[in-house]
C-alpha cells in the first residue's frame, strides 16, 4: 500500500530523535488539487478514528480514510535533488505529475 525507503526511513527517524517524538507514528496526509496534482503533508501524530497504520521499514504510517486511495502504491524517499538538497519525494503512481524513475 505505502513504503518508505531506507532512506526516508533513516531521515524520519532522526527527525522524531530531534523533535522527541520517537513514541508517535508519522501521518501521511494527501489530497487530490482542482488540476488533480496530489499534495502531500506529513508530522508525527497519534491513532485515530479511521486511520490505518502501516510499518514500514520500522516507521509506524498513519493513513487517513480520505487519503488511502490517493496513497495507495506510493514510496517514500529522501533524495539528494541538487548538490546538498536533500528532500523528501512522494513517488506516487495516481498522480498525474508522477514519472516513473528511468533506469
Amino acid at each position: 500500500m505505502f513504503e518508505v525507503t531506507k532512506q526516508a526511513a533513516r531521515q524520519i527517524r532522526k527527525a522524531a530523535q530531534e523533535s522527541d517524538t520517537e513514541e508517535l507514528a508519522l501521518r501521511i496526509a494527501a489530497m487530490r488539487g482542482p488540476d488533480g496534482s496530489i499534495s502531500y503533508q506529513m508530522g508525527f501524530d497519534e491513532f485515530g478514528i479511521g486511520d490505518t497504520l502501516l510499518n514500514s521499514k520500522g516507521i509506524d504510517i498513519l493513513i487517513s480514510s480520505e487519503a488511502k486511495e490517493l496513497l495507495n502504491g506510493t514510496v517514500l524517499d529522501f533524495v539528494e535533488l541538487e548538490p546538498g538538497d536533500f528532500q523528501f519525494i512522494f513517488l506516487n503512481p495516481n498522480d498525474p505529475q508522477y514519472r516513473p524513475p528511468t533506469e
